[in-house]
């Protein structure tokens, strides 16, 4: 038996039956049908127990997916970067425009095994998986698991908030000074931290600002949501950003650029960074050039 995925259910979170909590608990059955054929294949663990759609879920409790079939993906053709690999894990760079698992058959996880080396650790998966998610319009570092007990050590390191992740986007507006957002998200607290790195001026949009954001808990699309809130949406957000500004066509201006995280053999911190993306220097660059000649 392979664990796919696994979740600790965080304090303050609302009782729930596990065939409704499930569905946010984990990224490759996030769907009500998916999570009831996972559920009647006893591949859902509740505290090592196989659970039952009608099992509640409380605060503390682990959750675990497992693979019972452990039939290998197609593998989708798609050169990645990789920017660390061992036996135990690999770091690559997700590319925008691609969904990270899932049904589909173009994700990071079909491309990962013409990419990465086989481990030679007795407990090395069939093939390697992501332990975290990033959105499909969302490039950088994502972390990849290539053994069974690095699959459970780093999900249980994302649960318990030992993994720190940085990222840069270009927002909307000028952002004058480093600060933090504080809003609920679904009904959960949600902190995100920001610092400017550069701001230039825009004809579109007045300013655009380089940030660093630093997600200090891990809600879905927290960085677009808290960003859009405090009015300085993320530049290519078609759901959060300005109606009318978001500039169609380019994609989103968001990547992680920054992981630091146990190793899960040494438990010595890794730290694995990327440069800005080229993208998002083009951009300011463009937009000063726009704004000098009209003014």
């Amino acid at each position: 038996m392979i664990i796919r995925e696994t979740h600790l259910v965080p304090e303050g979170v609302r009782r729930a039956r596990l065939s409704d909590h499930a569905r946010t608990a984990f990224e490759s059955v996030a769907s009500r049908k998916g999570v009831s054929k996972a559920i009647k294949r006893g591949e859902i663990f509740i505290d090592g127990a196989v659970g039952h759609s009608g099992d509640w879920v409380t605060a503390g409790q682990t959750l675990e997916l497992a693979d019972l079939q452990q039939r290998p993906p197609k593998v989708y053709r798609l050169p990645l970067e990789v920017v660390f690999e061992d036996d135990h894990l690999a770091v690559i760079n997700k590319p925008a425009g691609i969904e990270v698992s899932g049904n589909k058959f173009k994700t990071v996880e079909n491309a990962l095994a013409g990419s990465l080396a086989p481990s030679a650790l007795p407990d090395a998966l069939p093939w390697p998986r992501p332990v975290h998610r990033l959105d499909y319009s969302t490039s950088g570092l994502l972390l990849i698991a290539k053994t069974a007990t690095a699959q459970l050590f780093l999900g249980r390191a994302f649960e318990e908030r030992r993994v720190r992740k940085r990222y840069q986007a270009v927002v909307m507006g000028a952002l004058s000074a480093a600060g933090a957002v504080n809003e609920p998200i679904n009904g959960l607290t949600a902190r995100s931290e920001y610092a400017p790195i550069e701001t230039t001026p825009s004809l579109r949009s007045g300013n655009l600002t380089l940030a660093d954001l630093s997600p200090i808990t891990g809600r879905t699309h927290q960085l677009r949501i808290h960003m859009a809130a405090i009015g300085h949406p993320i530049v290519g957000d078609q759901k959060h950003g300005e109606e009318g500004n978001t500039l169609k066509g380019k994609g989103l201006f968001l990547a992680a650029v920054e992981l630091r995280f146990p190793h899960p053999a040494t438990e010595r911190e890794m730290n694995a960074t990327l440069d800005t993306p080229p993208k998002f220097s083009a951009l300011l660059v463009r937009e000063r050039a726009r704004w000098n000649k009209f003014h």
